[in-house]
């Protein structure tokens, strides 16, 4: 297939200083949750997607210095040779496949943790924490500006030296430079303070003090918020942001645009859609002649086109449509739309950064395993039999499983008991704002009817019997899970109603099958993460009364990972919905619930005719054991295993990776002991440091 001429303007060469993108496909700086302990596993991550046709890779933040430590959120680093040797293999990689790499210069000021170094951090005066630790920062005296300008170009430097063809000066999200820009921050009363002039001086002094490190090597680019302040979704407060921007207009070579609400900039698709920041970006290519770069969660090649073309913005800026699908520019570019993964805005990849783990993706679950497991988004190995496998269930972990088998060759057959396919995912899409979830299921079922060595069987429900007649070699059971009605106390699942009080119990699995309780209810969260909410929503918008409690501090504590806590509280207040946080479920008689505070122990009674409990699920694992129980003498005559949420319930995400993994280690040779590399420093190796006398 060729490529549709209509997206011929997406793929022109873009020149950024002295070097040149050769496409507008820009993967934008973004956590990894990998930082500077992974950097093989940063290294062929970043390397795919330029394999997969991203003009500009670029790292995650890069810590300019000790005094700027954010551990345990995993970021890269810039601070010795060691580091530009571990960036190098990113670099190496992405230019062999004809892309530019970026490098992010951070400095956190009073967003620092600074856990690990145990040093102080400086800002533009003495502030508390913003990351809410108990420290506060030293305030930055003209002395300290001098260091911090040295510590700067010293990584310019060394990110030149690793192989970076773009530099940037990290000029937002609150950190020290912009707090030097912001005027209810900044209130200096020296030539870095007061006056929009003073204020904007650092800012200058990096830009040019870094070209004049990096020369005509690297291009150097600043990362700038559009507003100056957080207002109503799409009502951009732009404060002083043009005249910045006006006064720095052709100072770098390239502007990478965001704004200041990171949790719209970072939305969850239940609240925010594709191209949201388009309100914030109508002035900023007016008022310069360089190239611009913003983000969008970029998913439709219609929409990037339109962008271009109407001079919203030069490059197509992505994280996470380029964590779902890492191949996006070279499917549009190959004319295969149809095989784009495109990104649902779970923001689970977000989660890994915040947890301090790698990455992870609910579309794509190669992402984060190219290096540890050898897996890839595009390619599969070969089967290695001709056996024939029966997946029973066609949800997540069943979808995957069938479509990545197919690929390597296999034949497969799948079974789902009902008439739709997909499981939880498309029973979840129906609720609130989680339409963009249907995605996941979706992108598997055009493939999979792409495919002749792979049957569906629909409204197909499996009995053992069923199961052993098919004389499959392998089989995997993906039945799912369902919501429980009980409460899990930490040790044991209790019921929280008796007698007839029972009936008036549901589970989300009710409220998706269209059953509406009676009003007022009761939404009792221990999940902790988008369902509660989402339930909550549902039955509001039918009009009854409605409590959220949850035995959390917070409301969707878990979501807090992937940015959309504070977005999910908001919306339910609007909603007129009634929040109780710290307080447990401790028993419903049909008319009242009885909630206990989860530090005092003091009771209250709740008026409430139902109750909706959204705590922990129970496995769909009948059919699997039944199997088991079926063992003869000889053992069953194919090999049986339980994949997704019918042997472990968890996120959508996981139940995705584990029917990916089913299919990558089908009739191969894993080590239990070890099933993935570990990238670590190996104490032992000599580095060439000296160690003192004692430690030998």
């Amino acid at each position: 297939m060729t490529r549709d001429p209509r997206y011929d303007i997406l793929f022109e060469p873009v020149k950024i200083g002295p070097v040149t993108a050769p496409n507008r496909f820009y993967q934008v700086p973004h956590c990894t949750g990998m930082g500077w302990q992974r950097p093989r596993t940063l290294a062929a991550m970043r390397g795919v997607k330029a394999e997969g046709g991203w003009g500009v890779v670029c790292t995650e933040y890069n810590s300019i210095h000790p005094t700027s430590d954010d551990l345990p959120h995993a970021y890269a680093s810039l601070w010795d040779d060691s580091d530009v040797r571990a960036h190098s293999l990113m670099t190496d990689v992405v230019h062999e496949h004809g892309s530019l790499a970026g490098a992010e210069l951070w400095y956190g000021g009073a967003r620092s943790s600074n856990l690990m170094s145990r040093l102080s951090s400086m800002d533009v005066d003495s502030v508390p924490n913003l990351a809410g630790h108990p420290f506060q920062t030293r305030a930055m005296d003209k002395s300290d500006i001098r260091t911090f300008r040295h510590w700067h170009k010293r990584a310019a430097l060394r990110a030149r030296d690793a192989g970076f063809d773009v530099v940037y000066v990290y000029a937002t999200h609150g950190y020290l430079i912009s707090n030097f820009l912001n005027p209810r921050m900044n209130t200096r009363s020296d030539e870095y303070g007061g006056s929009l002039e003073n204020r904007v001086r650092l800012v200058r002094e990096l830009i040019e003090e870094t070209k004049e490190a990096v020369g005509d090597r690297c291009a150097v680019a600043v990362r700038f918020s559009a507003d100056e302040e957080i207002g109503e979704d799409g009502q951009p407060i732009q404060g002083e942001r043009r005249e910045m921007l006006e006064m720095m207009a052709d100072l770098p070579d390239l502007w990478d645009i965001n704004i200041a609400d990171y949790s719209l900039e970072m939305g969850v698709s239940r609240f925010v859609k594709e191209a949201s920041l388009e309100p914030y970006m109508t002035w900023v290519k007016s008022v310069t002649s360089k190239p611009v770069v913003t983000v969008g969660r970029f998913t439709s090649p219609d929409t990037m086109v339109s962008q271009v073309k109407r001079g919203i913005t030069d490059f197509i800026g992505a994280a996470r449509p380029s964590i779902a699908d890492p191949f996006l520019p070279r499917k549009i570019q190959e004319g295969r739309l149809s095989a784009i993964r495109e990104c649902i805005g779970c923001n689970v990849c977000y989660s890994g950064d915040s947890l301090g783990v790698p990455i992870r993706c609910t579309q794509n679950p190669t992402m984060g395993e190219e290096w540890r497991r050898g897996w890839h988004p595009e390619s599969i190995a070969k089967k290695a039999s001709d056996s024939r496998v029966l997946i029973v269930g066609a949800g997540a972990a069943g979808l995957e499983a069938a479509r990545a088998l197919g690929e390597r060759g296999y034949d497969v057959m799948l079974a789902e008991a009902t008439r739709d396919i997909g499981g939880r995912v498309t029973r979840e899409a129906s609720l609130p704002g989680m339409s963009e979830y249907i995605r996941v299921r979706d992108y598997r079922e055009q493939q999979l009817i792409e495919m002749t060595n792979v049957d569906i069987f629909r409204e197909s429900l499996m009995s053992a019997q069923d199961v052993m007649a098919v004389e499959a070699d392998h089989v995997a059971i993906a039945t799912g899970a369902h919501w429980r009605k009980e409460l899990f106390n930490e040790e044991i699942y209790v019921p929280i109603a008796t007698g007839d009080a029972v009936t008036r119990v549901l589970t989300p699995d009710d409220i998706m099958d269209g059953r509406m309780p009676d009003g007022p209810v009761l939404v009792y969260d221990g999940d902790g993460y988008y369902m509660g909410g989402v339930i909550a929503e549902r039955i509001r918008a039918a009009g009854l009364d409605v409590t959220y409690c949850t035995p959390s501090d917070s409301v969707s504590h878990w979501a807090g990972n992937t940015s959309e806590r504070w977005r999910i509280r908001t919306h339910m207040m609007g909603l007129g919905i009634r929040i109780e946080t710290a307080h447990s479920l401790d028993m419903f008689d049909g008319e009242q619930a009885v909630l206990e505070c989860a530090y005092s122990g003091a009771q209250k009674t709740l008026s409430v005719a139902s109750v909706v409990m959204v705590t922990a699920r129970k496995p769909n694992d009948a059919l699997f054991h039944d199997l088991r129980a079926a063992t003869g003498p000889d053992g069953l005559p194919f090999t049986l295993t339980r994949i997704g949420d019918c042997e472990a319930p968890a996120i959508i995400a996981a139940a995705v990776h584990a029917g990916h993994r089913y299919a990558q280690e089908l009739d191969c040779k894993i080590d239990i002991d070890m099933p993935l590399r570990h990238d670590r420093l190996d104490v032992g190796f000599d580095t060439g440091a000296v160690a003192p006398a004692r430690w030998k």
